[in-house]
């Protein structure tokens, strides 16, 4: 009885001990593990404009933002002359009317208390009528201050007997990858629809020609949503909603923004110019990857190559050569095309960048003035150039620009009527030309039923015209 006794309270002793250091080693393990789990979130910075506060994530809260930022996103409605479409009976009684008015809609952002609004070029493309209804259901007449197609940037004004609430710019550059953001707009004509997301990727480019550089979130964003407005949690505008990513026309989880740098930058030079003023370093070449590397025996992967530099431009005057690599400009990282194309886009002739560079291993610094773009590619004739004056003394001409390189739709044309590169363009549809950014205006403006009638001095001092339809 005595050994069984012993039996008993040995095992209770033993079983004791085993539950206290499961208790010890297990329950305190996976009560620490659990303890982390509920404080690691908060512990995550939520980035806006000023990037100077660490918000908790179960503290964000956006109705600060939507707030904010409601009351300034407002609808458009663009009134078209469209094709009339079906055939009615008034049609067969009255006759058939050639034209008939179409209606589309989309968002815009009120920037302003004096009424400027900023929305995408496409959603005032063509217009004949534009409407703005604010989110008080007023309504106003807006008045195109000027547009963009190269960014899908436009500028509209209305006129109001008060001051109107606007939206302030915030800095895109400061915007970070996983950063929290809002979508405001009017997709399928639903007033001020607010969605939330993150940023996914930064200067993304849709076209694959390096043209693009913009903000990619997974904010739903539909049609309607266009040129509507995309703020941090702070309610700064950091981008306009411009595109989505989809095979059946609504949101499949990618929508993609104008970066507020690029689009501030456009509309100040709107306002100030009436175009766009584009700076650029004058270099040519490309991203590198690692097969382009290993093309050109270099040890980088990141950074844009430098192949040419144009002469007279500010990267020549600077001293850049062939076979740098840029790896920074001004405090922006380098590490593809579109970097490079959307920082540039933010800046204007004259103005200077630092650009940090490498050259046989050793990294550079130097500043570089931005110069106003030097060529411009007509389709149907090729890539113009500004000319020197002693290029247009040799001509014997007092204006126009240089034909560079001719386009290969129609060179063989061309040289078989004597034409080739050096000749001098000095007139597009009886507008004298003196430099590109002539030419971009004239063809800018031309309607595209219109032909393009280009007169040119060839190298025999011969006029030569000829008309592209």
């Amino acid at each position: 009885m005595k050994k069984i006794l012993t039996l008993v309270l040995v095992s209770v002793l033993g079983g004791a001990i085993t539950l206290s250091a499961y208790k010890f080693f297990l329950e305190e393990n996976n009560t620490h593990n659990l303890s982390q789990a509920e404080v690691s979130p908060l512990a995550l910075p939520v980035n806006n404009f000023s990037n100077s506060s660490f918000i908790p994530e179960n503290s964000i809260d956006f109705t600060h933002a939507a707030e904010k930022t409601i009351h300034t996103v407002v609808h458009v409605k663009n009134t078209t002359m469209g094709s009339s479409g079906q055939m009615t009976f008034e049609d067969l009684f009255y006759g058939r009317s050639p034209q008939r008015p179409q209606i589309g809609s989309g968002s815009g952002v009120i920037i302003s208390p004096d009424g400027y609004i900023i929305t995408n070029n496409h959603v005032i493309a063509g217009a004949s009528e534009l409407t703005i209804t604010l989110n008080d259901n007023s309504t106003y007449e807006a008045e195109i201050i000027g547009s963009d197609n190269k960014t899908d940037i436009a500028l509209l004004k209305i006129e109001a007997d008060h001051e109107l609430p606007y939206t302030t710019f915030g800095d895109s550059d400061q915007a970070k990858i996983g950063e929290w953001v809002l979508a405001v707009g009017n997709p399928f004509n639903l007033n001020s629809t607010v969605t939330a997301g993150i940023i996914s990727a930064k200067s993304r480019d849709l076209t694959g020609k390096n043209t693009q550089s913009f903000i990619q979130t997974d904010a739903a964003v539909n049609p309607g949503n266009s040129g509507g407005a995309l703020v941090n949690s702070n309610g700064d505008l950091i981008g306009i909603n411009t595109a989505i990513s989809s095979q059946t026309g609504s949101y499949i989880g990618y929508s993609f923004a104008v970066p507020s740098n690029i689009a501030k930058k456009v509309v100040q030079d709107l306002i100030e110019f009436g175009n766009v003023q584009n700076g650029i370093l004058g270099v040519t070449g490309g991203a590198l990857n690692s097969s382009f590397a290993e093309r050109l025996s270099v040890n980088e992967t990141e950074g844009f190559y430098i192949d040419s530099v144009e002469e007279h431009s500010g990267a020549f005057e600077a001293g850049l050569k062939s076979g740098d690599i840029i790896k920074k400009i001004d405090h922006v990282k380098i590490s593809k095309f579109s970097d490079l194309t959307g920082y540039l886009s933010t800046k204007r002739p004259d103005d200077v960048v630092q650009v940090t560079y490498l050259r046989n291993g050793h990294l550079k610094e130097t500043p570089v003035t931005l110069v106003r773009n030097q060529t411009y590619t007509i389709p149907q004739l090729g890539i113009v150039k500004n000319a020197t004056k002693e290029e247009l003394k040799k001509y014997n001409t007092a204006n126009g620009v240089k034909i560079s390189r001719l386009g290969q739709t129609y060179s063989k044309y061309l040289r078989a009527n004597g034409v080739k590169e050096g000749d001098i363009v000095t007139s597009i549809n009886n507008n004298k030309v003196y430099n590109v950014d002539d030419v971009q205006e004239i063809i800018r403006n031309k309607s595209v039923y219109e032909p393009l009638r280009i007169e040119l001095i060839n190298s025999n001092g011969e006029v030569e015209r000829y008309n592209f339809n």
